[in-house]
C-alpha cells in the first residue's frame, strides 16, 4: 500500500522545492500533489520542476479548500498532508508519519516539531492540534464534511472529528524540523496581520462548530 502526499501552498517558492524533493524520495509515497492556492510567485513552477503534480487555483481558497482540491484529484487510501514551508524535512520524518498508518496501528498520525527552533516548538506544544503534518486514512477525510470551508481551521476540524468519534490518534515527534514563520516571510507587520487572520479563522471555525 502506498500514499499520496498533498501539499497546500501559497507563495512558498523558497521552500516548496526541497519539501517535494524529500517526499518524492520516500518509497511509500506514490505521488506528490502540490495545490498552489492562488500563488502569485513561482511556487507552481518550482514544484513542477521537482517532480510534483501541480493543481493551480486561480483564487485563494484557504488551506482547507486547497487540501480538498488535492483530495478530489487522487484516489489513494492513505493521504500525507505536509506544509509547504517546512525547514529540515527528512525521509525519516516522512516515514515516521506514514508507518503507523501503513501498519494499521492508527487511522491518523499528527506530527509535532521538537528540538527545532524554540518559537515553533513552543507553538506546537501549546497547540499541537494546529500541526499541518499528518498521515490519514482516506475513509476519515470523507466524513469531515466541512473540510473545504474550514480554511486555517482545517487542523482543528480534523482533530476534533477524531476526538469526538473516539478514533485513535498517534502523535509523532519530528525532531530538528521547523517552518518559516509568517513574520519571516512577510516582514514583522504584515506577518503579524497574517498570523492574526489565521487565528481568527481558527476561532471563527470554533465558534461556528462548538462541539
Amino acid at each position: 500500500m502506498s500514499a499520496t502526499c498533498i501539499i497546500p501552498a501559497y507563495n512558498e517558492e523558497k521552500t516548496i522545492g526541497n519539501v517535494v524533493k524529500v517526499v518524492k524520495g520516500n518509497k511509500n509515497v506514490s505521488e506528490v500533489i502540490v495545490v498552489s492556492d492562488g500563488s502569485t510567485d513561482k511556487t507552481a513552477q518550482v514544484a513542477k520542476n521537482n517532480g510534483a503534480r501541480v493543481i493551480e487555483l486561480t483564487e485563494n481558497k484557504g488551506k482547507g479548500g486547497a487540501m480538498n482540491e488535492g483530495l478530489k484529484s487522487c484516489g489513494a487510501d492513505i493521504i500525507l498532508f505536509l506544509d509547504a514551508d517546512l525547514i529540515g524535512l527528512t525521509d525519516t520524518h516522512v516515514e515516521s508519519l506514514l508507518s503507523p498508518v501503513l501498519r494499521g496501528d492508527t487511522l491518523m498520525t499528527l506530527g509535532v516539531f521538537s528540538q527545532g527552533r524554540a518559537t515553533t516548538d513552543l507553538a506546537q506544544k501549546v497547540a499541537p492540534y494546529l500541526s499541518g503534518q499528518r498521515a490519514i486514512k482516506r475513509e476519515l477525510l470523507h466524513k469531515v464534511s466541512d473540510l473545504d470551508v474550514s480554511r486555517f481551521g482545517v487542523e482543528l476540524a480534523l482533530t476534533r472529528f477524531v476526538e469526538n468519534n473516539k478514533i485513535n490518534l498517534q502523535v509523532v515527534q519530528l525532531p530538528d524540523m521547523s517552518h518559516v514563520m509568517k513574520e519571516e516571510k512577510l516582514g514583522v507587520l504584515k506577518g503579524f496581520v497574517a498570523r492574526m487572520k489565521m487565528y481568527w479563522e481558527i476561532v471563527h471555525y470554533y465558534i461556528k462548530n462548538p462541539s
